[in-house]
């Protein structure tokens, strides 16, 4: 059995299949471990979830902040953005069973034998990676409970931009989630910065690409999310998978076992 890992597919559902014949991808004996952002600005969202979810076991996923989107419009009273390609899913007759699967993934996943975690925008400095774990199945549990309804229609906003061990009820949820599918930049003391979107090299004053602090662990992690990366992060400890592909760069499958990189030209 072979592990991959595959960056942000954005609904580029050819590409997707394309990429994963590349290594003569099976189900019945590989795994694909996707780092979020499953759908949305792509031409093909909608089969590109049914894909992944007909993988079963043999996916392992993480939510990114397309994906939660979907969901806050789907369960939250919110309304597609004009970019937005996500009407073939809410329009599909097994919408209901595509958007409970959705709701069941997670937010950062731990794998303890490859000292690894992947979740869609990183693991911030200021978290150990057993408080990021605890954190993640914290907001799993509302989005797959009785609250989801509530936590997607006030799922929105940038506050607070700072974890606190004291926050409480939505605000505590929010600040999880965004660390989870929006950080990029972010302070020393843990402030998010979440309006820049361009290159590591332009930092907001007082802030820096997360990955560039230092952690008290030597653990791996893999993430999307931030393209304008190309997947450059200056460090082997931090990998970044989303390539762009729905801006037309690539699309990236990792092995995670020899560290192999494959490339699906997106052009």
């Amino acid at each position: 059995m072979t592990d991959y890992a595959i960056g942000d597919i954005q609904g580029c559902y050819e590409r997707l299949r394309d990429v994963l014949a590349k290594v003569d991808f099976s189900p019945s004996r590989d795994r694909l471990w996707v780092a979020g952002d499953l759908i949305n600005r792509g031409p093909a969202s909608l089969e590109t979830l049914r894909y992944i979810e007909s993988l079963g076991d043999a996916a392992v996923v993480v939510l990114g902040n397309h994906d939660l989107h979907l969901l806050a419009v789907a369960l939250g009273g919110h309304s597609p953005k004009r970019k937005d390609t996500l009407h073939d899913i809410l329009d599909a007759p097994d919408h209901d069973r595509l958007i409970h699967w959705l709701r069941q993934q997670y937010l950062c996943v731990h794998d303890e034998k490859r000292n690894l975690v992947m979740a869609h925008a990183g693991l911030p400095h200021i978290w150990s990676v057993d408080q990021a774990v605890a954190c993640a199945r914290e907001v799993e549990a509302v989005i797959r409970g009785d609250q989801a309804q509530d936590y997607f229609s006030q799922m929105y906003g940038n506050q607070p931009e700072r974890w606190c061990d004291t926050l409480t009820g939505m605000d505590r949820w929010r600040a999880i989630t965004n660390y989870f599918t929006r950080m990029r930049f972010i302070a020393e003391d843990g402030s998010l910065e979440l309006a820049t979107k361009e290159s590591a090299d332009n930092a907001p004053p007082g802030f820096a690409p997360w990955f560039t602090y230092p952690r008290q662990d030597d653990v791996k992690v893999i993430f999307g999310h931030w393209a304008a990366l190309e997947g450059n992060t200056g460090s082997d400890r931090f990998i970044g998978l989303d390539t762009g592909c729905v801006w037309g760069g690539a699309l990236t499958l990792m092995n995670l076992d020899s560290g192999e990189l494959i490339h699906c030209d997106c052009a």
